[in-house]
């Protein structure tokens, strides 16, 4: 079960309501001040994503940036045993990071594999499953505006990155290859708000 941020003396480690619409008008400010081109989009997402953002119907601490990168699993059995980089932790919903872990299903690299089983390797349903069950949810109807809400927000950070590049201000020389991300994570963004089956 999720642990309560007040009962472990978290309470105060972030605002605890309206995360959602707080995470968007921040990665849209973040996207406008590195912008380098017109997506057509991101203005959607820009557009659609406040205006149908779900109700926030729990809070916890949220890691930010929750995906397989980020954890390291036991050598010989099937657990993680740390999650790395908290820098952009707070008190949010708990769906957003889900979600956002989801995205290796959706569009990362288990997207890619054919036999998900054959790797021991649960599918996309089997893992909302689980969660569902594991947090007492009977279903995550609004997914896929966590889905849009993700590639979104992958778009504006590498739109950061590319701003970094124009200002003359990126560490990487693998800064200028993000270019080309941003459209194609804008534009699956936006297919995942089409498919939202709920957009109010």
């Amino acid at each position: 079960m999720p642990l309560d941020p007040q009962g472990i003396g978290l309470g105060d480690y972030g605002r605890p309501g309206n995360y959602l619409a707080r995470q968007v008008e921040r990665w849209s400010k973040q996207y406008r001040a590195s912008q380098t081109g017109d997506i057509e989009a991101m203005d959607r997402l820009m557009e659609w994503l406040p205006a149908t953002a779900p109700a926030q119907e729990r809070t916890s601490i949220v890691h930010g940036d929750y995906r397989l990168d980020n954890m390291v699993f036991h050598p010989t059995e099937a657990r993680v045993i740390a999650v790395l980089d908290w820098e952009l932790s707070t008190l949010g919903d708990p769906v957003a990071d889900f979600a956002y872990l989801l995205m290796n299903w959706k569009t990362g690299v288990i997207a890619n594999v054919p036999d998900l089983h054959a790797h021991g390797i649960p599918t996309l349903q089997e893992c909302v499953d689980e969660y569902c069950r594991l947090t007492g949810r009977e279903r995550l109807p609004r997914l896929d505006w966590y889905f849009a809400y993700s590639s979104f927000r992958l778009a504006a950070i590498c739109q950061g990155i590319v701003g970094r590049v124009r200002d003359g201000t990126a560490n990487s020389p693998n800064a200028l290859a993000m270019a080309p991300r941003v459209a194609v994570l804008a534009q699956a963004g936006w297919a995942s708000a089409q498919a939202a089956s709920d957009p109010i």
